[in-house]
């Protein structure tokens, strides 16, 4: 099969995985928010909430993920050279650290299975991040590769997570201030 192809193919399914494991974390808040609600309305909302995770988690972000690594092991194997390059092994760190949060998310799978959740919304909402400054990471490593850009995109990408952080915080306060009033 042609380069071209299988790039594509390889860019096609890191997006899917990646809006797999943007939209779960969304899930797992909708379900812990849940937790808020009347005992009649927790139970159908965290049971459709458990239902709508695991075929989001099994059909598409799982897939998409093993698929993901196949693609780029094939690339990798069509270009050799670039296991020699100093930006894809940082790239490939950060690659590491996207499995392990995928793993940690299959982790909250597991627990919304049960029934539960052991995280906050607050925590899940943080969470949620990780991903982002991972691609971020990982985009500008692609596409930067050599130059020092790619540094300043990652120093970027802090500076952007603590802007993140403080609006994360922001929203609490408003919606904490937004429940008070509405009582």
């Amino acid at each position: 099969m042609d380069y071209l192809y299988i790039k594509s193919l390889h860019i096609i399914f890191i997006t899917t995985w990646f809006a797999g494991l943007f939209y779960i974390i969304r899930l797992f808040i909708y379900f812990k928010e849940a937790e808020e609600k009347p005992e009649l309305e927790k139970k159908i909302l965290q049971k459709q909430y458990q239902l709508m995770s695991k075929r989001l988690w099994y059909i598409i972000t799982w897939p998409s993920a093993i698929l993901t690594a196949i693609f780029a092991t094939w690339l990798l194997i069509l270009q050799p050279e670039w296991l020699k390059a100093s930006w894809m092994h940082i790239k490939l760190t950060f690659v590491l650290a996207l499995y392990l949060y995928h793993f940690s998310c299959q982790h909250m799978i597991n627990q919304i299975e049960k029934g539960h959740l052991n995280y906050s919304s607050f925590a899940l909402r943080i969470w949620n991040e990780v991903a982002t400054l991972i691609l971020f990471a990982i985009v500008f490593l692609v596409v930067l590769k050599n130059s020092l850009g790619w540094v300043f995109g990652v120093l970027g990408i802090l500076g952007v997570s603590v802007l993140l952080m403080l609006g994360i915080k922001l929203y609490k306060r408003i919606r904490a201030k937004k429940d008070w009033n509405q009582e």
